[in-house]
């Protein structure tokens, strides 16, 4: 057949390949189970992009239907609840805010477990409690299926390139189910142990990035107010021993580096809000394990000021613009 093709001239071969690609493409995503996908925002909505890019067809819902149309428009599922999800689809991921929202989620009205199939992995990529994600895990093994939590790092940009870190917390026999679909969405997908762990390694993580994110905007405050420039600052800090991500990666100092939130009047990103959330966490967790956290406590303090502030929709970064503008610290 492609020699007859060929006879046809190069127009005729073009058509002739694109019809075979189609054909192989069609079989590629018939191949494919649906997966659902509930949490179409900062983060779920790059990463939903990513699963439909590896050609699995998902189905999808989020709480503002405007979140689903562009996934409409890409060929999803749109479903009216995450019960409709559950019956549609035996694989979920859920990336929600915080633990009220998973557990409304899960287990509300019209949540997964009203009409979970047996046999089905619930992956939660949310930032929650331990402690919920424990208490989501018993409830869902009682209606037969697998709860597994899998928190990321890495934020909205990895996110959109698909480079995200993801810790995973649940029976060891089925993270290789749950990694084959977040590889498509992570580089590095990490087996931290039970149910929590996964929760627990991304609040120590985030802990420690809020810290020093404040020590990197601090650092630069000081150094501009005492005439250093900002890029040559960022320089030093970034080939001495006080680099960090922050400060390489992520710079809070507006005009320091491009792409980043500092540098789009800190919209985007990971929210304050979010922020204060996550060390909110780790300041329960800190308390149940009667562990001290001094640092990761005036951090936690310094973010819930900012979102009181005014800075509650600003990325995380905009404490170097709250250390700036407050006097009192």
């Amino acid at each position: 057949m492609a020699a007859a093709v060929m006879r046809r001239g190069p127009a005729g071969w073009w058509r002739w390949h694109r019809r075979v690609a189609a054909m192989v493409c069609s079989r590629a995503m018939a191949s494919k189970t649906p997966v659902g996908f509930i949490g179409l925002g900062n983060m779920g909505n790059p990463m939903a992009k990513n699963l439909l890019k590896h050609g699995y067809p998902v189905i999808a819902y989020d709480v503002f239907p405007e979140a689903c149309k562009e996934f409409q428009d890409l060929g999803a599922q749109v479903t009216d609840s995450p019960a409709d999800v559950a019956e549609r689809a035996d694989r979920i991921i859920t990336m929600l805010p915080s633990s009220p929202n998973a557990k409304e989620v899960y287990t509300g009205a019209n949540g997964i477990l009203k009409k979970v199939k047996k046999g089905s992995l619930l992956i939660d990529s949310s930032t929650i409690d331990p402690a919920v994600s424990k208490e989501l895990a018993k409830a869902v093994e009682k209606m037969g299926a697998v709860f597994m939590d899998a928190p990321v790092s890495g934020g909205v940009g990895a996110a959109r390139a698909g480079n995200l870190t993801f810790m995973v917390g649940g029976v060891e026999q089925e993270f290789d189910a749950a990694k084959e679909l977040l590889t498509c969405m992570g580089s590095n997908v990490v087996y931290c142990g039970a149910v929590g762990t996964g929760q627990a390694a991304k609040i120590c993580n985030n802990m420690l990035l809020a810290i020093s994110m404040i020590g990197t905007a601090e650092a630069m405050n000081l150094g501009i107010r005492l005439g250093l420039d900002p890029k040559l600052l960022a320089k030093i800090l970034n080939m001495s021993s006080g680099r960090c991500w922050s400060s390489d990666t992520y710079n809070p100092v507006p005009g320091v580096m491009e792409g980043v939130p500092s540098a789009n009047n800190y919209q985007g990103g990971f929210g304050t809000t979010l922020m204060a959330k996550d060390l909110g966490l780790a300041q329960i967790s800190a308390t149940n394990t009667m562990t001290p956290v001094p640092l990761g406590s005036q951090a936690h303090q310094i973010y819930r000021m900012m979102c009181a502030k005014g800075y509650a929709l600003k990325d995380f970064s905009a404490v170097f613009q709250f250390l700036r503008e407050e006097e009192t610290l």
